[in-house]
């Protein structure tokens, strides 16, 4: 029924305009106080607005207000979905009900968050919002918590039911399936939610096919975590166009050094070389002179291009065990910006002077033409200075090295970096990718000496660009919070050793903690311990130095392939040193003016180094949990295979409930319930963190090792479940960590999970 509009009442147009026009959520309240409505005439109102409703013109949001049919309400939430490079977060209505077509976009007016936190892709706002023009601007009013848009699980069967039980060991309850479409039990699948609460169901979206496959775990983590592993078109047409590049008459010729990459055996990236001789300036004796040259991705990913744009959403490289998601495509990242040996490559050249005792003269930055010598896997270049392989460059290239290495780390040693040498994990697939072996990566000479030429790289890009007053994004990492400190304290107070807390607090501090350690068996605990008083690192423009490294200025330069806040430091030499490229000339078929021009950092990246600094941050964080998580789940995989045996543990943390034990030499942590340590009761004792028999004072407490049997290992979730052997007869040992510290056992690690790692190649110092 079509009702006309009485005397009193406004017209369907007058509404329309006051909604489109007013400030603020407009429901049947503001629109009857805006046109001065009383009594019979509020009554006709609501029935004219459902006739508006019925008929398409309005619509209704949470709350009672109505907007525009096609339009976004005055107040709703919004989701994140990419960041521009004038500064604008796009954002699209998180319930979008529209039926013409998908989501409007919307430009957020501050890319800021609560407590001055920038926005990253995916997170969601509560925002009033405007037209403006023939778009839409979404003003944030508050950052909302994450939701989980869609869930991530495995169907499993129940009677004539589907359930999907989710792969986060986090989230224990499964849900009702709903609509399964072409998916069933045993499906790994993408579900998004339906129904309103209590009832929520399941919906499944997307099949990903056999959970148990080879090469399934990572792409758990990558729907988990919103990883981008597809680049859009015109990111690979612009990466198909841009190796075509001429590299130009300025570059700087050094061919003819015996500059070498030094990587990992299974490197498909190569983004760094180096090489080294005796200085011949009599000025400099005993010191060398060096060269890192890192594959010059800026002359190819230019601001504000397709591949640009794409690289700081994605913000670094994933590597998973079976695969990595690249930030650049494969034809840069595995090909052009790829040290290969024996061909041309464009480089961004750091010329550094060393003394004889470590430390840095002088330091310069060339754009060059390089040409690899050879490709050296790491335990390859390790085996040639220890004279167990013969290799042909081991007198023309690693000898002279090693001997630059040892005066850098004479330096190292002497600024006393914190000492952390903890174990990687390292999983080995076949080609079919499935396991065979789970087991610690080995750490030789050869890792420490490229890293400490990355370190020294590094300080001379921040040192240089400083001397220049350029933006650097600098790699910051605090000391640590008196909060931490006081924990740390607590700690090794438990076995009889003291910290102070009014001490200036060094890297050297906690180097001196670990050197008291006499007990070889304990100190690998102790190290986790330490590192887990350490804070974490993060990408920003203002310098608060690096604890970790005990280093006043640290920037990351050495790896633009894969991290993106390299090829910001390496922008900011370009320009700094007046190393542009001049016009884009394509070498074959193309456009040169579908290039950009500029290579250098321009004046709005500058600007918004906080923000980027920020969502590269986040990406890095998103990337060590999607890495670590997906670790444990092969090993879960490959402990499944052991179900029912006995295997040599170590208790890395004891909570009320019951403790969590890693497998040694393999990690994955399990829990140990309380409730399977037989019928004694076991008291927690909060200061020592162990589980306590009131009987028979036996402990259980974090550091010491037992045999456990391993009943669950699941490779959905990464989780493992153990028991003591049967009938509870191992025996914990007696005296364990007591508040006086005068026990006798081994130290506790904490709480459960492990800290962030803190590496340099092939990692994130």
């Amino acid at each position: 029924m079509h009702r006309t509009s009485s005397p009193g009442l406004p017209s369907r147009e007058q509404i329309l305009n006051f909604i489109t026009r007013s400030d603020t959520p407009a429901g049947k309240r503001e629109i009857s106080r805006a046109f001065g409505l009383h009594g019979h005439d509020k009554i006709a109102l609501k029935a004219l607005l459902k006739d508006m409703a019925d008929e398409g013109l309005i619509d209704s949001a949470r709350g009672r207000a109505f907007h525009k049919m096609g339009g976004i309400p005055k107040v709703t939430v919004l989701r994140i979905t990419d960041i521009t490079d004038e500064g604008w977060a796009l954002a699209v209505p998180e319930n979008w009900q529209g039926e013409n077509g998908p989501p409007p976009q919307l430009r957020v007016k501050e890319v800021k968050g609560r407590k001055g936190a920038a926005l990253g892709i995916g997170d969601r706002i509560l925002a009033r919002t405007e037209e403006a023009g023939n778009g839409w601007i979404a003003h944030p009013m508050k950052k909302l918590a994450r939701g989980e848009e869609l869930m991530l699980g495995v169907l499993h069967r129940e009677g004539d039911k589907l359930w999907l039980r989710p792969v986060d060991k986090r989230e224990k309850r499964d849900t009702l399936v709903s609509d399964a479409g072409d998916a069933d039990a045993g499906d790994l699948v993408l579900a998004e939610k339906a129904g309103r609460p209590p009832r929520i169901t399941a919906r499944v979206t997307e099949r990903l096919g056999d959970p148990f496959a080879p090469r399934s775990f990572s792409l758990v983590a990558i729907h988990k975590f919103g990883i981008p592993d597809i680049f859009p078109e015109s990111v690979l047409e612009e990466a198909e166009l841009v190796p075509r590049l001429d590299l130009g008459d300025g570059r700087e010729d050094l061919r003819d050094l015996p500059i070498v990459a030094i990587d990992p055996a299974d490197a498909r990236d190569h983004d760094d070389a180096i090489w080294a001789a005796p200085d011949e300036d009599a000025a400099n004796a005993g010191g060398f002179k060096a060269i890192v040259a890192i594959a010059d991705v800026s002359f190819y990913v230019r601001p504000g291009s397709a591949l640009d744009r794409e690289a700081k959403k994605r913000g670094n490289s994933v590597y998973f065990p079976d695969r990595v998601v690249p930030m650049l495509p494969e034809a840069l990242s595995a090909d052009i910006c790829s040290l290969k040996e024996g061909v041309d490559r464009a480089a961004l050249v750091c010329h550094l002077t060393v003394k004889a005792d470590g430390t840095l003269a002088k330091w310069r930055f060339t754009r060059a033409i390089v040409r690899i010598a050879a490709n050296i896997a790491y335990e390859d270049a390790q085996a040639a200075i220890d004279g167990t392989i013969d290799h042909p460059m081991t007198s023309t290239a690693l000898q002279p090295l090693w001997a630059c290495w040892k005066a850098l780390f004479k330096a190292r040693e002497a600024r006393e970096p914190l000492d952390l040498d903890l174990p990687e994990r390292r999983v080995v697939l076949d080609e079919k990718g499935r396991i065979l072996s789970v087991a610690p990566r080995d750490r030789l000479d050869a890792h420490r000496l490229v890293e400490d030429y990355m370190i020294a790289a590094n300080v001379a890009a921040a040192k240089a660009l400083e001397a220049k007053k350029a933006p650097v994004m600098y790699r910051d990492h605090e000391p640590p919070s008196r909060e931490k400190l006081v924990a740390l304290k607590d700690y090794l107070a438990t076995f009889g050793m003291e910290f102070a807390l009014g001490q200036v607090v060094r890297p050297a501090t906690f180097n001196h903690i670990l050197g008291k350690v006499t007990d070889e068996a304990i100190k690998p605990q102790i190290m986790e311990q330490v590192l887990r008083s350490q804070t974490q690192a993060y990408y920003g423009p203002a310098n608060t130095g690096h604890f970790g490294l005990a280093l006043g200025s640290y920037a990351h330069f050495t790896s633009p392939i894969r991290r993106y806040a390299d090829l910001l430091v390496h922008r900011s030499l370009v320009g700094a040193y007046g190393l542009e490229s001049g016009k884009p000339r394509l070498n074959g078929p193309g456009r040169s003016s579908d290039i950009p021009a500029n290579t250098r950092l321009t004046q709005d990246e500058a600007e918004r180094m906080t923000a980027i600094g920020e969502l590269i941050s986040q990406a890095e964080r998103r990337a060590m949990e999607a890495e670590r998580e997906t670790i444990d789940r092969y090993v879960a995989a490959f402990l499944s295979t052991k179900i029912g045996e006995l295997l040599d543990t170590r208790i890395t943390g004891v909570q009320p409930f019951g403790f969590f034990a890693t497998v040694e030499g393999l990690g994955g942590d399990g829990l140990v319930p309380v409730s399977t340590l037989g019928t004694e009761y076991f008291r927690y004792d909060e200061a020592a963190r162990s589980l306590v028999g009131e009987q028979s004072g036996d402990r259980y407490h974090s550091g010491m090792k037992l045999k456990l049997r391993l009943v669950e290992a699941n490779p959905i979730n990464g989780s493992l479940r153990f028991e003591l052997e049967e009938g509870g007869s191992q025996r914990p040992m007696r005296g364990g960590p007591r508040r006086d510290g005068k026990g006798k056992g081994r130290p506790m690690m904490g709480r459960r999970g492990r800290p962030p790692n803190i590496r340099h190649k092939g990692g994130r110092r």
